[in-house]
């Protein structure tokens, strides 16, 4: 019989049944098309030993006008600068907190920092200064004021506690003295339930602090396991009911009882957790007191990062804006730190500098500049043609403001060709440099077209393309439409248990990146199940063409000024190293840097390497020689590979099913291992259907798949 070739057209379809599917690629990860054939994607090498503390929301690279390259990483932590094989903080500093003292316990290395209303949380980072060490503790100044440090826990609103390298020689109270000077804070972790007004100090009220007296269980009940009442240290200043935090677990309660909370429900939002006794709780009251309301959702922290000419600008979304020049006055600029910009907005969506004619453009700002309760998220205020510093409107300055009018929220913003492209939670809008004495002019373009996150956007070749806000994904090139995908269903909905479409609510954390080297835009989303980025979907913006699959970024920088893409990868419960923080711990996680598209393997900084585990499968195809019916049964005697190129081993596995609601069974002979001397495989496959599957599982292989030909034959009417 003569050989049967089956084609298979580029890219996943999802859209349809398996047996519906004939012709088509249905499934498979890490794994891309290139003129049309299949391959497994490229390998991957981590960059430094050193990971970052905290999850990496936004990378930025730019150069000097001396040609040196930067890497900027906003984590939910800290600002970071790579340089040259190196990280650099740069993170900006708060208020510093003067007057501190110390107490110590003999034999222990916890330390409690004692400052009247010091407002800091467990996981914090900050400085010691000017510190005279607590008498006979056994530590001098060096041991605070050498690296940063985090802080533990929070025992009340006058005490924090740290970890000492060592233990003190004895106990002491109130001993010493050193000023407090806390990293800034890019915000929360992951999205968060939040209860409406006043779920910070912003808002009025006063922020009471207390103790759990006895642990709490990861179950329904109250202390110790039993009950519906929580016991504190002291319930002094907590309002009669309300909802307390603890970790980050929120817990309401109907009424006081001396130092108990009576009437409590676990988990009110956020995860239920166990908790330790001594655990810090907060609440807050007054003004504005905190709902019940689960339906809003804090955003995850997230920085927007641009340049303005040499200078790094870096806003804290919802916050201030800040400047870094990596070559001023002080020849050790490396080392210094991120400063304020001077006369900016303090609380913004995002901002970025607009092409060829250089403002500085705030996003979501304030009405007042200074008053950050004046924010209006739809609200722009742009700076005067090259001065960052300068913001009110003059009638001999370019500065200037107007605001949007759909949509409750300016989601992100990303720059085209003399155009900068803005993006609600409901519409699109183009704003275009004009001139003055209007600067720029601004037209809604799109409706009904808003976007999922800030970094859910990119703009490429003319065309700018989304993940919208509810589901789909859009483009536009002078107008806005929808972008036909063939797995959006498996992307936007959780169908038969899988749970992998993405998470709504951690809509915030979605970040895509481009890799022009193969013509890719890649969406990076948490499933439905997680809170943080572990699946992707890529648009082969040539072609056409999609492909899913499992593989885990935060953030994603093309090849432009290095050679290949730098992208991060987040781990819940790893504890960053850099920077260098006395006392941390895994509270806020921990980041890898990756180079990409670098040989075949994962590789760590030792040399290590593991396996990608790519596989590609396509949908049934009748095994009919001539394909007029899938009525027989059919007999496959062998397949020839075709393979344009193969490294190592790939693994073939002929999938064969009856009738198209049978469970797919692998044939007898397979999976068949396949090089590149490889001339043909016998098989003993016999079924109405076929599904072809090609795989790698060790290190070191590499493959990107041709046709499949097979010799068919009929094998009558009966199994």
């Amino acid at each position: 019989m003569p050989l049967t070739k089956v084609n298979i057209a580029p890219g996943f379809n999802k859209q349809v049944t398996q047996t519906g599917a004939e012709g088509k690629w249905t499934d498979g990860d890490f794994v891309r098309f290139r003129y049309g054939l299949p391959e497994k994607i490229g390998g991957w090498e981590q960059i430094l030993e050193s990971t970052l503390v905290g999850a990496a929301r936004e990378q930025f690279v730019w150069a000097d006008l001396d040609g040196r390259k930067y890497a900027a990483i906003g984590t939910n932590k800290v600002l970071v600068v790579y340089y040259e094989g190196a990280f650099f903080d740069i993170t900006p500093l708060g208020t510093a907190l003067t007057g501190c003292t110390f107490d110590t316990v003999n034999t222990s290395a916890t330390v409690t920092v004692n400052k009247a209303a010091h407002g800091l949380e467990p996981g914090d980072i900050f400085l010691f200064s000017s510190v005279t060490p607590p008498t006979g503790a056994g530590y001098t100044a060096a041991n605070f004021t050498t690296k940063p440090f985090q802080v533990v826990t929070v025992p009340g609103s006058d005490e924090f506690t740290i970890t000492m390298a060592s233990a003190a020689g004895t106990t002491v109270n109130g001993s010493g003295s050193a000023t407090v000077t806390p990293y800034i804070k890019p915000g929360a972790l992951g999205s968060t339930f939040g209860f409406g007004w006043g779920t910070g100090l912003w808002g009025g009220g006063q922020q009471v602090f207390s103790t759990l007296n006895g642990a709490l269980l990861d179950d329904t009940a109250g202390t110790g396991g039993s009950g519906t009442s929580i016991s504190l240290a002291s319930t002094t200043g907590f309002p009669s009911t309300g909802t307390i935090k603890v970790g980050a677990e929120f817990i309401s309660y109907t009424g006081i009882s001396s130092n108990d909370l009576t009437g409590i429900t676990r988990a009110a939002a956020g995860t239920r957790s166990a908790h330790s006794s001594g655990a810090g709780v907060e609440v807050f009251t007054g003004w504005g007191i905190e709902s019940l309301s689960q339906t809003l959702t804090v955003d995850p922290a997230s920085w927007s990062l641009d340049n303005f000419g040499e200078k790094l600008i870096a806003t804290i979304k919802n916050g201030q804006s800040f400047e870094w020049n990596p070559i001023n006055s002080n020849s050790n600029a490396l080392n210094t730190r991120a400063t304020v910009i001077s006369n900016a907005p303090t609380a913004s969506v995002m901002s970025l500098v607009s092409d060829r004619d250089r403002h500085l453009i705030m996003m979501g700002t304030e009405t007042t500049i200074g008053s950050p309760s004046t924010q209006d998220k739809l609200f722009i205020r742009f700076s005067d043609q090259e001065n960052i510093s300068d913001y009110t409107p003059t009638s001999v300055n370019t500065a200037g403001t107007f605001r949007l009018d759909s949509g409750t929220k300016i989601v992100g913003a990303v720059k085209g060709k003399d155009y900068t492209f803005i993006l609600t939670d409901n519409a699109a809008y183009v704003m275009q440099f004009v001139g003055p004495p209007f600067t720029f002019s601004i037209r809604q373009v799109g409706s009904n077209c808003g976007c999922i996150g800030q970094h859910a956007m990119k703009y490429v070749n003319g065309i700018v393309y989304w993940m919208g806000e509810s589901g789909g994904f859009f483009a536009f090139d002078g107008t806005v439409k929808s972008l036909p995908c063939a797995v959006e269903d498996f992307v936007f909905t959780t169908k038969n248990g899988s749970n992998l479409g993405v998470n709504y609510s951690a809509g915030e954390s979605v970040y895509v990146g481009l890799n022009h080297l193969y013509e890719e835009i890649c969406w990076y989303y948490p499933q439905a199940t997680s809170s943080f980025n572990d699946r992707y979907v890529c648009y082969n913006y040539q072609d056409g063409t999609w492909v899913t699959g499992s593989l885990s970024r935060t953030t994603w920088v093309d090849a432009n000024l290095y050679e290949n893409p730098y992208a991060t990868e987040f781990n819940s419960t790893g504890t960053g190293s850099f920077p260098d923080v006395q006392g941390i711990t895994n509270l806020n996680g921990s980041t890898k840097y990756f180079e990409h598209e670098k040989g075949v393997n994962e590789v760590d900084t030792s040399g290590n390497k593991t396996a990608i585990p790519a596989f590609i499968e396509s949908g049934d195809f009748s095994l009919n020689p001539d394909g007029t019916s899938a009525e027989f049964f059919m007999s496959m005697r062998r397949f020839v590979p075709d393979f344009k190129t193969i490294q190592g081993n790939a693994q073939v596995t002929i999938l064969l099913r009856d009738f198209p609601s049978d469970t797919e069974a692998s044939s007898p002979l397979g999976p068949f291992t396949v090089t590149g001397s490889t001339q043909k495989v016998d098989t003993r496959a016999r079924a109405r259907f076929a599904s072809l599957k090609i795989a790698n599982t060790s290190t070191d292989e590499n493959w990107r798949f041709g046709t499949f030909r097979a010799d068919v034959q009929l094998d009558g009417m009966r199994g």
